[in-house]
């Protein structure tokens, strides 16, 4: 006989972290291309937060998970596929509907909408170049279809037209990637912990919120759910301070520190005016001496530069994260766009998106070229270029000096873009290197803050090196780091 496993009563069932989110869907996994520890842990949260997972599609399912297409085709047969009535969604829906903590649309996440779109296009394309180019007016005069579409739609269909040109690399690159998100059993604590890093940099204290947005990555890679701070006295970056921290929240559900900044009037005001992109911990209190209690107050605020204002208009938007496939898919834009003006410019997408986050606050992108000269002047032509294709929209920051031959020669642009169709403004940077320095800026502006803050100390320490001792093994440690990572971008 086959002895029956025993449960342990110790241990009993995960709390659920988001009770009914999932409520009356019936899921179906496609399996291809997903790693098992993560397909087991999204099937642990879906069950615990109200939804059925079916081993078989049946159909009762209503709704089907992928990682890309082709997965999808490999375990689903097509005929099937379209007789199926619910929706077939990317599994980064799942992804950010528990990050966000409530269930987001699924029409930009629709796997078999974008696929039955494809083809339609495919479709037309086909016929459209069977059919004649150029059709007869009632005057009698030839005229092309693109006479007839308005400045503003061409830039639409330019935009459209490298997106698409892409959608091939895109998918490809998409089954061998693996997202950095790890499951965050213990959320109660870090969502506490991520709105002290939000409160403490507004207040201007950078070492007190430097230490919170440490301890957040350690915290986030447990495999347990945490009940008492014993269980992490042992752990980096987790003083015991935070302990303190850790003991109260897994005891009582809150933190006392919070609850009293969240009714402090004054450091509440200066929170939601650092959030403002532009406005620092002096200007918020500035804002707030000034008799400002809202974001309405600000608007007619004459002392605002115009970025700042800009910041205010698009607050909401700008706070929304960027889904990966989106990042992803303006990234190869970037890139085709970037071989149109400078032919073999180097064009990597870093910050969270190259740590294989999940979803991006923002886009930093690092650029360079392989001859150490054409970079100068580049960024001018380009930005105008991103600009008549409709994707960036607003200037926030524009300095070049890559031709005075000042700072470094690093060119600066930090703007406000949109994702194709829509009019959603997400940040994006754009910086460009000399070839030399190239290594430095890809390693600054991926991160994270630990990373860069570690890496600083290390360089500074091989550079008093090098410039006490003359150390040759200083210099080829140096050299042989930044080459490294010239070769890895």
């Amino acid at each position: 006989m086959t002895r029956k496993k025993r449960k342990n009563k110790e241990q009993g069932p995960a709390p659920p972290a988001g009770p009914g989110m999932f409520a009356g869907m019936v899921v179906f996994f496609v399996e291809n291309g997903v790693q098992k520890r993560r397909l087991q842990i999204w099937k642990q949260k879906l069950k615990q937060m109200g939804a059925i997972v079916e081993k078989r599609l049946t159909e009762r399912v209503t709704h089907i998970f992928s990682m890309n297409s082709d997965s999808l085709l490999q375990q689903i047969d097509g005929d099937l596929l379209a007789r199926f009535h619910g929706r077939v969604l990317l599994y980064q829906w799942l992804e950010d509907s528990l990050t966000s903590g409530e269930k987001v649309s699924e029409d930009l996440y629709d796997l078999k909408m974008a696929m039955k779109s494809e083809a339609e296009s495919v479709k037309h394309k086909s016929t459209a170049e069977n059919s004649p180019k150029r059709e007869v007016s009632s005057d009698g005069k030839e005229e092309k279809d693109e006479e007839h579409l308005n400045s503003d739609t061409k830039k639409m269909k330019s935009f459209d037209g490298i997106i698409k040109a892409n959608t091939d690399t895109t998918k490809s690159s998409e089954t061998t990637l693996t997202f950095y998100n790890p499951p965050d059993l213990n959320k109660n604590i870090t969502q506490i912990f991520g709105k002290l890093i939000d409160i403490y940099r507004a207040l201007g204290d950078d070492r007190r919120s430097f230490s919170y947005y440490k301890a957040i990555p350690v915290i986030e890679k447990l495999d347990f759910k945490i009940e008492s701070a014993e269980q992490v006295k042992h752990l980096p970056n987790i003083g015991k301070s935070l302990q303190d921290h850790i003991q109260e929240i897994v005891t009582t559900g809150k933190l006392s520190k919070l609850e009293h900044f969240e009714t402090d009037e004054k450091v509440k005001t200066i929170s939601l005016f650092g959030e403002v992109w532009g406005v620092g911990p002096a200007t918020a209190l500035k804002l707030y001496e000034k008799g400002h209690r809202s974001l309405d107050d600000l608007e007619n605020e004459n002392s605002l530069t115009n970025a700042q204002k800009l910041g205010l208009k698009y607050f909401h938007d700008i706070k929304q994260r960027i889904p990966r496939h989106e990042v992803q898919e303006m990234e190869s834009l970037l890139k085709k766009a970037g071989e149109e003006v400078l032919p073999e410019v180097v064009i990597i997408c870093g910050g969270s998106f190259r740590r294989g986050k999940a979803s991006c606050g923002d886009m930093d992108i690092v650029m360079t070229h392989p001859d150490g000269k054409s970079h100068k002047g580049f960024l001018q032509k380009f930005v105008k270029h991103l600009k008549d294709i409709n994707f960036l929209r607003e200037d926030l920051i524009f300095s070049t000096h890559s031709e005075e031959g000042t700072d470094s020669g690093v060119d600066t642009y930090f703007g406000l873009c949109t994702y194709p169709g829509r009019e959603l403004r997400h940040r994006i940077d754009l910086k460009v290197y000399p070839r030399d320095i190239f290594a430095f800026g890809l390693i600054a502006w991926t991160g994270n803050d630990v990373l860069n803050r570690r890496y600083t100390l290390v360089m500074y320490v091989l550079n008093v090196v090098y410039l006490i001792r003359k150390s040759e093994i200083a210099l080829i440690i140096r050299g042989k780091y930044c080459g490294n990572l010239i070769t890895a971008g």
